[in-house]
């Protein structure tokens, strides 16, 4: 398997070679009866403006144009899916993540040792990001990385594939794109992020994970953080749900394109909402609510998880 760019891979880069053989695509799982899950939040739905016409958007993503959207109510979580969390369905199911089937995943290079960084294959467009062996959810940096203290940050290196077996175990779903962004907006009216229009550098407090400094080789941490944060961490959104903008990436249901291919397909791009911690408005202003991206649905890296819907 090579580790070529593809579109949007500056975010969250993809897995250019064809997925595995149907044979090792992960099966339907029975959902769990016992589980319950009190972080879902009730939205009643409504009509919403979708998209933007922002000069500030990035008219290949397809952002555009602004349009009225009705969604119905649906249950959304308040925060994206924890290390805690996905380490309960593993122990429960067997279950092994794309990453692990693979033996690689990508890697932000900056948080790697010096000697893993020399040696490990790059995306020729974007350096910055490294194929490490043995980088999974358990090994967020690669061997020798480990979660112990990162029970409550969103579990990363899954893939939409990986994300939907969650899903089908824990009787939810990956949230619509539309449901996603009237999630985000917190039932602000056309506002650029989900506290509003000022951008979070003028706040004066931080309320999202994104980077600060220049991208990439120096990061402050101003916001207190150099990678993900714990999925709680700033200010929620007017309907109580956390970092919906920042610190990682969101699988939804949608494929990129539209109308979809053939219903079996698994290799049509999936949509990816919400931005991560490796933004800066100097290459990737994705943290606003109506940005959008998407990748391969086998596709895992250090800056993308999920949150779940129903």
């Amino acid at each position: 398997m090579s580790s070529g760019a593809q579109p949007g891979s500056c975010c969250s880069p993809s897995r250019a070679d064809r997925l595995l053989e149907d044979s090792t695509v992960p099966v339907q799982l029975a959902p769990d009866p016992t589980r319950t899950d009190g972080s879902l939040v009730r939205l009643p739905g409504g009509e919403f403006w979708m998209g933007t016409d922002d000069p500030e958007a990035n008219i290949g993503d397809g952002e555009g144009p602004e349009r009225p959207v009705r969604v119905q109510g649906f249950e959304i979580a308040a925060h994206t899916v924890t290390n805690a969390e996905f380490a309960e369905f593993v122990s429960a199911t067997d279950y092994s993540t794309d990453a692990q089937r693979f033996g690689w995943s990508f890697v932000f290079a900056g948080f790697l040792p010096a000697a893993l960084r020399r040696s490990a294959r790059r995306v020729p467009a974007t350096p910055w990001w490294c194929a490490v062996p043995g980088a999974t959810w358990q090994a967020p940096e690669g061997p020798g990385s480990d979660i112990g203290d990162r029970r409550r940050h969103p579990v990363v290196h899954v893939s939409w594939r990986d994300a939907l077996a969650y899903c089908a175990w824990a009787g939810v779903r990956l949230p619509t794109e539309a449901e996603w962004e009237y999630a985000a907006r917190g039932g602000l009216h056309r506002a650029r992020y989900p506290w509003g229009d000022q951008p979070p550098s003028e706040l004066g407090v931080y309320r999202c994970n994104i980077w600060q400094g220049r991208f990439p080789a120096y990061n402050s941490a101003a916001d207190g953080y150099r990678g993900a944060a714990p999925v709680d961490a700033f200010a929620p959104n007017g309907f109580g749900l956390y970092n919906m903008v920042g610190n990682v990436w969101e699988w939804c249901a949608d494929r990129w394109q539209t109308p979809p291919t053939a219903a079996t397909d698994r290799t049509s791009p999936r949509v990816i909402r919400g931005g991560s911690y490796l933004c800066h408005d100097s290459y990737c202003n994705r943290y606003r609510v109506a940005a959008r991206s998407h990748n391969t649905p086998d596709s895992t890296s250090g800056n993308t998880g999920f949150r779940v819907a129903r």
